[in-house]
């Protein structure tokens, strides 16, 4: 999956930067247009204010494709909050040079203080209070697939011969980090159950926490809780690809020409951020998330042409992004709320 979407000359990710869209494979909370971005940003002046109003302070967003989100949200924030504007680094990870091309051409004009990295390493030199986020990155981080065969556990490795690629189960590696994950899920499950296992949540936020002193991440992906993702009636797991707008299932058809996606596991990633300090204090569906954004924009009168309203029901109403799409923050040093909690049954 890695080599499939990432690779540097080949991978689905490297090639392009018109994946999303219209004229793309796929739609995200981006593509519906600028006010996705303008409540991110009403968030992150928030906590630039629950800080204290650093003099120095860093967003680092990851997986900002072509750059569009950047732009606007250092927009937004530069026309409401211009005081919060100037004291920002806008810091983008992204390991693809074609991307940071395009990222580089779009927001260039936008931030005072600009830096696209290729890894979060070099920012842990010059640590900043802050975020880090990401829309849509989670999904496309590469997973194991996993399918209950003969009452255990076995995984579905690719395999290559005279015939081409094909999937075929193998035993698991006894105390992997994989076999130590299945071990806290279990084994009650259907035969033929399959489904999806993330073990590098920690070494993907790992980068993340060094980069920040103090702060917030977060994260609005699909997903669900780990009690509703391996509930026993998803039985067939959440893989798909995904190509000119049209879903499927089979990640060996045109390697490198789909995206290749599965939803996110709140619960095991919220386990793995503990590791670093950082607590979820909130997960909420998209909809419910950016209605509590939108409450100064909605009294302000920001949300009331047509355009406007027509872009905030797409990505709150439950049947556009509001119901299956979340958003979870995790705050360094920060309490769980009871509810927080019930839900991702920590």
């Amino acid at each position: 999956m890695e080599m499939a979407l990432y690779d540097t000359e080949r991978g689905y990710y490297a090639k392009n930067g018109n994946q999303v869209g219209r004229d793309g494979d796929f739609y995200t909370s981006v593509s519906v247009g600028s006010m996705f971005g303008k409540l991110l940003a009403r968030r992150f002046a928030n906590g630039w204010d629950a800080a204290g109003n650093p003099k120095a302070w860093r967003i680092l967003e990851v997986g900002a494709h072509d750059g569009k989100l950047a732009a606007d949200i250092l927009a937004e924030l530069r026309t409401i909050r211009p005081d919060a504007w100037q004291a920002l680094e806008y810091a983008i990870a992204e390991p693809l040079p074609r991307l940071r091309e395009f990222q580089h051409k779009r927001i260039a004009t936008l931030a005072a203080k600009l830096r696209i990295v290729a890894d979060p390493s070099e920012l842990a030199c010059d640590p900043l209070p802050g975020f880090a986020f990401g829309n849509e990155i989670l999904d496309a981080l590469p997973f194991h697939l996993v399918e209950i065969c003969s009452g255990i556990w076995q995984e579905i490795h690719v395999c290559s011969s005279a015939d081409g690629l094909s999937m075929e189960p193998r035993e698991i590696e006894v105390d992997s980090p994989l076999a130590r994950r299945l071990d806290i899920i279990g084994k009650d499950f259907p035969e033929s159950y399959r489904t999806e296992i993330r073990t590098n949540f920690g070494k993907f936020l790992s980068g993340l926490a060094a980069t920040l002193t103090d702060g917030t991440m977060l994260f609005t992906d699909y997903g669900f809780a780990a009690p509703e993702y391996y509930d026993r009636h998803r039985s067939t797991g959440t893989l798909r690809t995904f190509s000119n707008h049209k879903a499927a299932e089979d990640p060996l058809d045109l390697p490198g020409e789909k995206d290749i996606t599965a939803h996110v596991d709140f619960t095991c990633l919220a386990e793995a951020a503990e590791a670093f300090g950082y607590r979820p204090t909130a997960f909420k569906n998209q909809g419910s998330y950016l209605t509590h954004l939108a409450k100064s924009m909605i009294l302000g009168g920001g949300i009331a042409d047509a355009k406007s309203i027509a872009q905030f029901q797409s990505l709150t109403h439950p049947a556009h992004l509001g119901a299956s799409f979340h958003a979870i923050e995790l705050k360094k040093g920060g309490v769980i709320p009871p509810e927080v909690e019930r839900r991702l049954a920590l």
